[in-house]
């Protein structure tokens, strides 16, 4: 450690004092030769030492926030993804119709995006009603209860604190849809059956693969593992689609 002489003019030399949390001076004493003047001169680093974790915090609860709606996006148009690209290949596992099996893709989309924004809409209200009737239960605890503007004001106030359910209704839909697009573009434009199915698989294999990326981005995991087993997952779900409807539908279909 290196110790630093300030100088000031009426007081002479400043030897500091290091404190033992920290490597910069926290105080110094200061004398001169013609008169013994002993003073101490403190910094006030209480406010910025006080500020800093909060700010910290502060940073870090929005990332947290953010990661959250960025992994529900990531998760729902994995869903989106694995859900139609597995049912076009269990309906191409029976048909060779490129028709059938694009509308079927886009049935899957219409009706899965319905079932996630119905599902997170529900979901979402039902936290808030839960959280609003926790803050209800701990003012009856503190001897505030009934209804009161103060009441009004702390329940709008959770209301607030949680993510609208129509904001993540919508997200959800949104991202259910980005996911299940892609297969559906994939097969638009081609006519050869086998190739078809061979252009699906391997535009959901790519997707899954830049999903399982951003997955692990946002969670901090190993990149490899990740994907791995997203990819994996995405492949069992379209195996056993096309090898269940190839040996109970082809006879019927």
């Amino acid at each position: 450690m290196v110790a630093i002489h300030y100088k000031i003019p009426a007081l002479g030399v400043c030897l500091p004092h290091y404190s033992r949390r920290r490597l910069h001076p926290s105080s110094y004493t200061c004398s001169t030769p013609s008169m013994a003047v002993n003073g101490t001169i403190k910094l006030s680093l209480e406010t910025v030492e006080s500020q800093a974790p909060r700010v910290e915090e502060e940073r870090l609860e929005d990332y947290s926030q953010r990661a959250q709606w960025l992994r529900a996006a990531v998760l729902g148009a994995n869903d989106g993804l694995v859900s139609t690209a597995s049912l076009m290949m269990g309906v191409g596992a029976v048909k060779d119709d490129a028709k059938a099996m694009i509308l079927s893709g886009f049935a899957g989309l219409v009706a899965g995006a319905c079932s996630m924004a119905i599902g997170e809409f529900v979901s979402v209200y039902s936290q808030v009603d839960i959280e609003v009737a926790q803050l209800k239960r701990e003012q009856q605890k503190k001897g505030e209860g009934g209804t009161t503007g103060g009441d009004d004001v702390d329940e709008a106030a959770a209301r607030e604190a949680l993510p609208s359910p129509l904001q993540a209704a919508a997200a959800s839909a949104l991202a259910f849809s980005l996911g299940a697009v892609v297969p559906l573009l994939a097969a638009g434009f081609i006519g050869s059956y086998k190739v078809r199915l061979g252009v699906v698989a391997a535009a959901a294999t790519a997707a899954l693969v830049v999903f399982g990326c951003v997955g692990a981005a946002l969670g901090r995991a190993p990149v490899a593992r990740s994907c791995a087993r997203v990819v994996v997952g995405g492949w069992a779900a379209m195996a056993v689609t096309f090898g269940l409807m190839r040996l109970f539908g082809a006879g019927a279909l």
